[in-house]
């Protein structure tokens, strides 16, 4: 039989192991998440950030409370904000990210920045704290435009409407990625508060951005070099990646391009709010191998820095507004190693990985997606989108500027782009040309130091990038091509038409009986006479503006009030005009 005393004595004991068991439980978090000690997320006096308590000892108190806590759950022991918050938005948004809340908006308790860290409702005063505010990726501030958006419903719907995306069913437990209850995605997807194992406190290591991937399934990704490439920076220029702690390309992954917090870009989260910023900061020769940065400096180029937040995935195939950013032309989930047709010395060519996954305009005018011939995207702005092409170099007698217009099949005559040419009769073509070969538009307009800028162009010589970057001849043309009159006939001077047609052929007259007497003698250049695209079957006809017949009227004019030249025969025709102070009236050849 056990005394009062005794009794009483049992029962003191028992209660100071419980007040014990209670106190380490505010003081020490449960084994599960033991590891929160040694995370910034403790902010009592031994914490290991520089942002941590003066004095106190709690730990969890920064957040929890196991009495007349917040009402908000999770026994929370801060208030809630009460900011007006800024969402997330982009053009390609299909979710309705609203005013924070669930978790998320208990996050933002501290991340935003509005209420003290030291703030919590179980003690009458501020906890004193040391080491300042949140700054950094830490602090989001109360404007949400540059984080991935939160607080919005993940369901069928919305991945029906957005595409690329994981099925919402997939993201409940036992995924450490998943949805809160009611079916929304908030920062706990992504994060785990009381778990810094993968650093920034993920619930799945981001390596090679495994984590975006559980919920982002990006079309062509599998294959793209972006996935796969080892590529490292090589330590010259500005750090690519200066939010990641990975070295190659392939390790960064989605972050080679985007951020998901505090992002530079806003809209779809990109790096740098200068969309070509996000490419560059690889392809300037520090982690690709060849500088592309450098083609945008020559004299003539795609002017990708005069555009600033007007490309969106979202606008029509052709083109509406003008602009040029490098995603018009590439698709940086897509881009692969394959290399495509090279010259288009052949009657189909593909097109290369660089280009994969564009859309693009057909040569009958319908969008494509994606683009399977090289033309079709180049049509995106230089065909029927309004104010999109340049003025005409040259004043032409028959006066087109869409391009899928001058390269249609039924023309009177064409470079043969979209289909092999109308005439069988070509001796100057240089082999392996054919009659029956296409070409494609950065045959002619490329790099003047790329791989097939020198030679006939159908081997790889120079060492230079590849494409309609920049350039040094005017259009940015891969060789020159002079179209001032009086211009002294050489190799150098018309060195793109001597690319794919033989100047001994030419100049020996096997075409054109008066060709050398023409460009030699007369010293008028090719392009008086030829429109080196296509004449529009709409403006011009077969008698008239066959062999691309459209003459430059700064040249020439008409002779009484004509101005024609007539195809009468294989290589035969006659002309009505004046040129060089001379009339031709009716003058056969």
């Amino acid at each position: 039989m056990i005394c009062g005393n005794e009794r009483f004595a049992r029962f003191v004991a028992a209660f100071l192991a419980l007040a014990a068991g209670c106190a380490l439980m505010l003081i020490a978090p449960p084994l599960a998440d033991a590891g929160i000690a040694t995370t910034k997320h403790n902010l009592s006096v031994s914490g290991p950030g520089t942002r941590k308590a003066a004095g106190e000892s709690e730990i969890c108190v920064f957040c929890h409370a196991p009495h007349n806590a917040s009402p908000s759950g999770q026994l929370w022991n801060r208030r809630l904000p009460t900011s007006s918050y800024t969402p997330y938005t982009s053009s390609t948004l299909k979710g309705s990210p609203g005013q924070p809340n669930g978790a998320s908006l208990l996050c933002l308790s501290c991340h935003d920045g509005t209420i003290a860290l030291g703030e919590v409702l179980s003690r009458a005063a501020t906890i004193p704290m040391l080491g300042g505010t949140l700054s950094g990726d830490t602090l989001l501030g109360t404007s949400l435009s540059d984080d991935h958006p939160v607080s919005f419903r993940f369901d069928a719907a919305l991945r029906a409407a957005r595409g690329e995306l994981v099925d919402p069913s997939t993201l409940v437990k036992p995924s450490k990625v998943r949805l809160d209850a009611n079916g929304q995605l908030q920062c706990t997807a992504c994060h785990d508060a009381h778990d810094n194992t993968n650093s920034k406190f993920l619930v799945v290591s981001n390596a090679a951005s495994a984590l975006c991937q559980t919920c982002h399934l990006k079309n062509y990704w599998s294959s793209s070099k972006h996935k796969h490439s080892p590529k490292t920076w090589n330590g010259m220029g500005a750090d690519p990646w200066p939010h990641t702690t990975a070295t190659t390309v392939a390790a960064n992954a989605c972050e080679n391009c985007h951020r998901p917090h505090t992002a530079g870009g806003g809209p779809r989260l990109l790096n740098h709010a200068a969309e070509e910023s996000n490419c560059l900061a690889c392809h300037n020769g520090n982690v690709a191998a060849k500088n592309i940065q450098a083609e945008f400096s020559k004299a003539y180029a795609h002017d990708i820095g005069t555009y600033t937040g007007i490309h969106t995935p979202s606008e029509p195939g052709s083109v509406a507004t003008s602009h040029v950013e490098c995603v018009d032309c590439h698709n940086p989930h897509a881009v692969n190693a394959t290399l495509g047709s090279t010259p288009a010395v052949t009657t189909s060519p593909t097109i290369p990985g660089s280009l994969a996954g564009v859309r693009g305009i057909h040569i009958g005018g319908s969008p494509v997606n994606p683009a399977t011939a090289e033309y079709e995207i180049c049509f995106r702005c230089h065909a029927d989108g309004a104010g999109n092409t340049p003025a005409p170099r040259t004043a032409r007698q028959i006066v087109q500027n869409n391009k899928r217009l001058e390269f249609q099949t039924s023309n009177p005559s064409y470079h043969p782009l979209a289909g092999a040419g109308r005439s069988t009769n070509v001796p100057s073509l240089l082999a392996p040309w054919s009659t029956s070969s296409r070409v494609k538009c950065t045959d002619c307009h490329n790099n003047n130091l790329g791989p097939y800028s020198s030679g006939t162009g159908t081997t790889p010589a120079g060492s230079g990038v590849n494409g309609a970057h920049g350039s040094t001849y005017p259009l940015l043309l891969e060789r020159q091509y002079v179209t001032a009159d009086y211009t002294s006939e050489s190799a150098t001077n018309y060195a793109l038409c001597y690319k794919c047609h033989s100047r001994t052929s030419i100049l020996s007259n096997a075409t054109f009986g008066d060709h050398s007497k023409h460009i030699v003698e007369a010293r008028t250049p090719c392009n008086v006479c030829h429109d080196p695209h296509g004449i529009s079957s709409t403006q011009g006809t077969a008698t008239n503006n066959a062999r691309l017949i459209n003459f430059d009227t700064s040249i020439v004019r008409p002779s009484g009030g004509v101005l024609r030249w007539t195809q009468t025969g294989t290589n035969r025709g006659s002309c009505t005009l004046i040129c060089h102070g001379r009339n031709h009236s009716n003058w056969t050849y």
